[in-house]
């Protein structure tokens, strides 16, 4: 059987984490497992030079980046790369991964007529602050809405997040290995944990709102730690804030931390916590780790979070931005065993039945298999795929 090529289209691929790429990387390996299906990843390479490379078996075009404006890679060679990447890799169906706008765009004007999947990630970007917020305005608006008319599905990752009234659309949320993730027998201890992008382009994820409200937590339980996990250019002003407020000494930053390891964050932690400030956080893959490993989490009540926790019975919501609510949340969990015990089994069973990668992935794979139809004979002139190590 000749496998079909997908072309997942990223902004960015692991080994940078994050959901986007937790997410983009399973539905990679689950093509690489499939017998009639095969992916090719194509994504921003971390500099200004590209490279062809095999990552856990899945053949990844890293395209060289020129300028990163607000964690937006871009480069207009691009146009013409994927022209050739989707054409030498004999390409049959592109499926696009956003919120972060250009590269997935891109491809979708470069798909031809080549079936188009878009996948999107977030509510709107738009930040209520600053400079770019036109700029965003205007793009919703205007190019993502017109990527999305091209789209032949359009799939969003929440009800909250922008696509998901599109008609026809349909949603297929992130997802957990549940075999990978899972629950330890663990003291509870009084760490919580944070895991995430540190970036000053990220700011909406409430970091600052979280550090205000651990010094109150402090302040009553000196034996709590705050242990933040992700790397990014906001670290460095993180920690200065962490020394303004007196609680240097309470809050550890461990950077990216590798699967096994972060799977044992999650087991030692009390508490996962995620102050996300806007509807930007469309879903919250970091919750649903959480929930896997039996561990109780704190969200802020908005964008995708409430879709995924319910209130009191697999974690606790707060209003997003209210540094004292979310001490209050934080010390209740911190001082009741009982109440995380049943928090962290509901969230055990609610990640088994709800967020299983398995059902989530073959729904990606059905939706693919649909779109190809039956096998078409190779285009003249397809040349054969290129070897790891080549120039894009």
């Amino acid at each position: 059987m000749t496998r079909r090529t997908v072309a997942v289209v990223t902004p960015f691929y692991p080994p940078r984490v994050g959901g986007v790429e937790r997410y983009a990387e399973r539905i990679a390996s689950e093509l690489r497992d499939s017998p009639d299906l095969r992916p090719v990843v194509i994504t921003s390479a971390p500099g200004r030079r590209g490279e062809v490379q095999i990552r856990d078996g899945v053949e990844v075009v890293r395209l060289p980046r020129l300028v990163t404006v607000s964690n937006t890679p871009m480069n207009p060679l691009w146009l013409l790369q994927l022209h050739r990447v989707l054409r030498r890799h004999r390409v049959e169906l592109v499926n696009t991964h956003a919120p972060v706008p250009f590269l997935a765009d891109l491809a979708a004007l470069v798909a031809g007529r080549r079936p188009l999947v878009a996948t999107y990630h977030s509510g709107s970007m738009v930040k209520h602050s600053g400079a770019l917020d036109p700029l965003i305005r205007l793009y919703e608006a205007h190019l993502l809405t017109r990527t999305f008319r091209r789209a032949d599905n359009v799939v969003a990752v929440s009800r909250t997040a922008l696509g998901h009234d599109v008609p026809g659309a349909r949603v297929i949320t992130p997802g957990v290995d549940t075999d990978t993730f899972t629950p330890a027998r663990q003291p509870w201890g009084t760490t919580l944990l944070y895991v995430g992008r540190i970036e000053r382009a990220s700011a909406w994820k409430g970091i600052d709102v979280l550090l205000r409200a651990f010094a109150l937590v402090v302040a009553q339980e000196p034996r709590a730690r705050l242990r933040l996990v992700g790397s990014g250019d906001a670290v460095e002003d993180q920690r200065a804030l962490a020394r303004s407020l007196g609680i240097a000494d309470r809050v550890e930053f461990t950077g990216t931390l590798a699967t096994k390891d972060l799977v044992g964050a999650y087991q030692h932690a009390r508490a996962l916590v995620l102050p996300s400030l806007t509807e930007s956080e469309s879903f919250g893959m970091t919750l649903v780790e959480a929930m896997a490993c039996g561990r109780p989490v704190v969200g802020s009540d908005i964008g995708g979070i409430p879709t995924v926790v319910d209130d009191g019975d697999t974690g606790l919501l707060v209003p997003p931005g209210d540094v004292s609510a979310l001490a209050r949340a934080c010390l209740r969990v911190l001082g009741d065993d009982e109440l995380c015990a049943q928090l962290g089994a509901a969230g055990r069973r609610r990640a088994e039945t709800t967020y299983a990668w398995p059902a989530l992935t073959d729904d990606y794979l059905t939706l693919f298999r649909s779109l190809l139809g039956p096998e078409r004979p190779p285009s003249p002139g397809a040349r054969r795929t290129a070897g790891a190590g080549q120039e894009p």
